[in-house]
């Protein structure tokens, strides 16, 4: 059996949980495959992208803060990649060229969905955040049909350019109005260094699930404040996390791995 060549490039990545996930995934599918991590310097990712294609690699993930540059280097681009104007997963075509795609929307979508029993189908749903993160989940989202979707940021600007350019609401930070939304979504880094999005304990009151897509070993500090602030329910980015990655793997080997006990093997220690 040949092995089949993968990696995650990222800076940091040291952490990335990426080829411990994939491992799973080619266990259940009885692959051969190598998953690495691979450090891009500053500025470097197409010379290391490249240099990783070059050498048999067959498809790939980019994470933070590489994903606009892989955006801008590939040789196509799916529609849902064009939408975020982000790519997180590359795949090798049999010509040679590469492919840019991208799965966090999806991820999220399916994770709520599937893992969560929640549908979003005529929910008002709240998006904390305007970066790449927020970005590239709004179109999945969409598609769902929600019966609204608003962005909320610390920069109002930024929100009203992201909304406007999706047809979709803004909102200042301080003026959500309380009791009104049944599921916020934190897209921001914030909760990387423990922040918490300037928002009222009362704009949770009537929030079915407060999702955050950073996740961790512990509650992040938002999830900590929606649940205190009324927050039926909470959850963190890791079912997320192995969403996108499976719908990364499919994309590159057409076989759709199922996602439930990768998420129990990760929350539940690892043999």
């Amino acid at each position: 059996m040949t092995t089949a060549h993968y990696a995650v490039f990222g800076n940091p990545i040291a952490h990335s949980k990426s080829p411990e996930i994939h491992g799973r995934f080619a266990a259940q599918e009885g692959a051969d495959i190598e998953y690495r991590r691979i450090l891009a310097k500053p500025n470097a990712f197409a010379e290391a992208a490249a240099a990783f294609f070059a050498q048999g690699g067959q498809g790939a993930n980019v994470t933070v803060p590489f994903k606009t540059d892989a955006y801008h280097w590939v040789n196509e681009l799916s529609e849902r990649a064009s939408a975020a104007g982000a790519v997180n997963t590359l795949i090798r075509l049999p010509d040679g060229r590469i492919r840019g795609d991208n799965t966090d929307g999806i991820g999220l979508v399916k994770d709520i969905i599937e893992n969560h029993a929640i549908p979003l189908a005529g929910k008002k749903i709240l998006l904390l955040g305007a970066g790449g993160a927020v970005r590239g989940v709004i179109r999945p989202l969409l598609e769902q049909s929600p019966q609204s979707l608003t962005i909320a940021n610390r920069t109002f600007s930024k929100a009203q350019a992201l909304a406007d350019e999706f047809g979709i609401e803004a909102a200042e930070l301080g003026q959500l109005p309380p009791n009104h939304y049944d599921i916020i979504i934190n897209g921001t880094s914030g909760s990387l260094s423990g922040q918490v999005p300037d928002v009222r304990p009362d704009v949770f009151g009537k929030c079915i699930l407060a999702y955050d897509m950073v996740y961790g070993s512990e509650p992040t500090a938002f999830l900590t404040f929606a649940q205190n602030a009324g927050a039926q329910h909470t959850a963190d980015g890791l079912g997320m996390l192995v969403a996108q990655a499976a719908f990364s793997y499919e994309l590159w080997r057409g076989f759709a791995p199922e996602i439930r006990p990768v998420i129990e093997w990760m929350k539940h220690g690892r043999d």
